[in-house]
């Protein structure tokens, strides 16, 4: 029952209660989607989102039915959930609907409620059908799901002073909350996962919250009451006296939309507004359910919500059930049917509701191999003993310090137009080239020493000295500045790691000297390395000529950098010329590289760090590496670490896997840790200083 059919149901409007339906079905192990439609017309359904809305919950799913399911429709639905049961799968229900604004009103239909016409049982309330409302996004961001020990929650609980004061249209009162009695309601919730609070870490202002948010949250709670000013849904947070501060929706959204990485679950829970006991419920009308559509356009992945009143009862219930199967396997659509489940026998069951952009539904996966294991520690751990082990780091290893190259690629692509496929937006190469093209030759290079040194100061703050933040200081000075802010935060810095480690060499693609700082910093004196690639760049003096019979070692070892140095900006390898001609270089002369770097190559196991595998730069270094001489006579494992495939870049995220484990194996003896690089530093830190 890992395995999952999938339908998608995608709804057109035709005129206001008419609608098209075309569904198509996908079986596991099947690229090719089943029509149901046998003639390939479709169906219609009659939906009227007025008439249903004064309805009982019962027999506003026995209409719903008949006007989804009483044709054709139903025949091919029954048929849909017939067939996965027969293949011994789970069915995955998407439902798209038509993204014009005509058909905004079927966001508000209560789906969850629907009742087949034949035997008037629920439909969604089965764990074997799970359902989403799927939404698209022109948010061209990856989804990446997220190491299951790196999840990180925020709480947000806002009652305001004044909250008395707030009497929407319509409502009376608001009433205050129970702070305390929601953010333990939340962390019960959320079970043993790191979590952060506001308030707690600071007032539940919109500053905080968002200033929070930038810091990387994989779940956010929000607790606040909600309503409507002039349709516009509305979030009554709190400003730094603690009185109300209303929060537009859209102003939401789009902040979150203009973060680097959104948060992958906003879990919208209703708060405690009136009644007692069993009795005890919210009152907002599920206005804040009318944010899933916007956020998850916004780019977050899943949005759960409730889209109506809900008792404390239902919501506590729904919410510890659906955290808990959201623990046991990552997938959000399963969660929400555990979840709703466990509340089918109370009369509000169907306010839970999920919108989703995740075709897996997955949030996170287990790091290291199968079942989160990783069994070739024991050996890694021995070849760094014995100093046989040298680490080639990618630029991933800078990610929590700089951001991602895919994210400097997307910045770039969205200030200077980038013209070519969305796609194509988050390759570095691609776009740094259309920028040597379009500006200069030299633009990407100066540009790249202008986006890192913005970066560190936008996140860091008021921890880089002010001296470093105000005219054009070294790159060098900013990038330890912000290094040494990270460290101090006490967070595990990868850097420190991999300095701690008996190797004499290191192999870099990184273009700073954070590596050779980190190295100073454990006691050991590095010496730094150009690859000298192009013979037009006045190249500064080699340590080999300098001192011709160096030899590395671990106290005094080389840092080697593949593809440049900021502070050498004709060093840098950056646009697609660049890596061609390159290749060409280390190709044509492998004198290029120095003897002490071929022979770690050849005769020592190598540890990959910080790159993406299914990556062009990392398969053309990979296999020039693997090309050099005596490659037979290694031994050695090698090991690199490899993210699940992302959602949206594999049609099946499994055999993507397997796919990229048969690469390896055929090349040579590389093992592959799936997981993060901070997920995977943590693990060698530990390994390593508990040998």
């Amino acid at each position: 029952m890992d395995e999952y059919a999938d339908l998608e149901i995608q709804l057109y409007r035709k005129d206001d209660v008419t609608y098209g339906i075309w569904p198509a079905l996908t079986l596991p192990r099947s690229d090719a989607d089943a029509r149901l439609d046998g003639d390939g017309a479709g169906f219609v359904a009659h939906i009227d989102p007025d008439a249903l809305r004064d309805l009982d919950p019962t027999e506003y799913g026995r209409a719903l039915g008949k006007g989804l399911l009483g044709g054709g429709f139903g025949a091919a639905f029954r048929q849909a959930v017939q067939t996965a049961s027969s293949n011994g799968v789970r069915l995955r229900v998407r439902l798209v609907v038509d993204p014009a604004p005509e058909a905004a009103a079927l966001h508000g239909v209560r789906w969850e409620t629907l009742r087949d016409p034949d035997d008037d049982r629920t439909l969604l309330t089965d764990e074997n059908v799970l359902f989403s409302r799927f939404l698209g996004s022109r948010d061209w961001r990856p989804v990446r799901p997220r190491s299951r020990g790196d999840l990180r929650a925020l709480v947000v609980v806002a009652s305001p002073t004044d909250v008395g004061e707030y009497a929407p249209q319509g409502r009376g009162a608001l009433a205050p909350l129970d702070v305390e009695e929601e953010v333990e309601r939340a962390r019960t919730a959320l079970g043993g996962m790191a979590v952060t609070v506001l308030p707690g870490e600071a007032t539940p202002t919109a500053a905080h919250v968002v200033a929070e948010l930038r810091r990387g949250y994989d779940i956010v709670y929000l607790v606040c009451h909600g309503y409507l000013q002039h349709h516009e849904p509305v979030l009554l947070l709190v400003d730094d006296d603690g009185a109300g501060a209303p929060m537009l929706g859209s102003d939401l959204v789009q902040q979150l939309g203009e973060l680097s990485r959104t948060p992958g679950l906003v879990f919208l829970a209703s708060c405690r507004s009136a009644g007692e006991g069993e009795d005890a419920r919210s009152d907002d009308a599920g206005v804040l359910a009318a944010l899933g559509p916007r956020l998850a356009a916004a780019g977050v992945p899943a949005v759960v919500a409730m889209q109506g009143d809900v008792t404390m009862a239902t919501a506590g219930t729904f919410a510890s059930a659906f955290f808990r199967s959201l623990d046991s396997d990552g997938l959000v659509d399963r969660a929400c049917a555990v979840g709703r489940a466990a509340v089918r026998d109370r009369y509000d069951w169907w306010v839970p509701t999920l919108f989703m952009r995740l075709r897996s539904g997955r949030m996170w996966y287990d790091s290291g191999g199968p079942q989160g294991l990783f069994e070739k520690w024991p050996s890694v751990v021995r070849d760094i003993e014995d100093e046989k082990c040298t680490p080639i780091i990618g630029p991933g290893i800078s990610d929590l310090l700089l951001g991602s190259r895919q994210e400097v690629a997307r910045a770039w692509a969205n200030r200077y137009r980038f013209p070519m496929a969305p796609h194509n937006r988050e390759s570095l190469p691609q776009v740094a080239q259309y920028l040597a093209i379009n500006q200069s030759r030299s633009f990407p290079r100066s540009e790249l020493e202008q986006h890192v040194r913005r970066t560190v100061i936008e996140r860091f703050g008021d921890e880089i000295p002010e001296l470093l933040r105000t005219g054009r200081p070294p790159i060098e000075d900013v990038l330890a500045a912000g290094w040494h802010a990270l460290r101090d935060r006490g967070a595990i810095e990868p850097y420190s790691v991999l300095a701690d480690l008996t190797a004499p060499v290191y192999i870099t693609t990184q273009p700073t000297r954070l590596l050779a700082n980190a190295l100073e910093a454990a006691g050991k004196q590095p010496e730094v390395e150009l690859c000298r690639w192009n013979d037009d760049i006045d190249w500064p003096e080699s340590v080999y000529e300098r001192e011709p019979a160096y030899r590395p070692t671990v106290q005094r070892p080389l840092v080697y950098h593949l593809l440049g140095l900021l502070e050498v900006p004709e060093s840098l390898v950056l646009t697609e010329d660049d890596y061609f001609d390159y290749l060409i270089g280390v190709t044509q002369n492998r004198e290029l590289v120095p003897r002490h770097v071929r022979g770690a190559l050849t005769r020592t196991a190598l540890m990959f760090v910080g790159f993406r595998l299914d990556e062009w730069d990392f398969r053309v270094l990979y296999r020039s590496v693997m090309n050099y001489e005596g490659k037979s006579a290694n031994d050695h494992t090698h090991v690199a670490v490899q993210v699940d495939p992302e959602e949206g870049s594999t049609s099946d995220p499994a055999r993507a896997r397997a796919y990229l484990e048969g690469y390896f194996r055929d090349g040579a003896r590389v093992s592959l840790y799936w997981g993060s690089t901070e997920r995977f530093v943590k693990e060698l830190h530990d390994q390593w200083g508990s040998r």
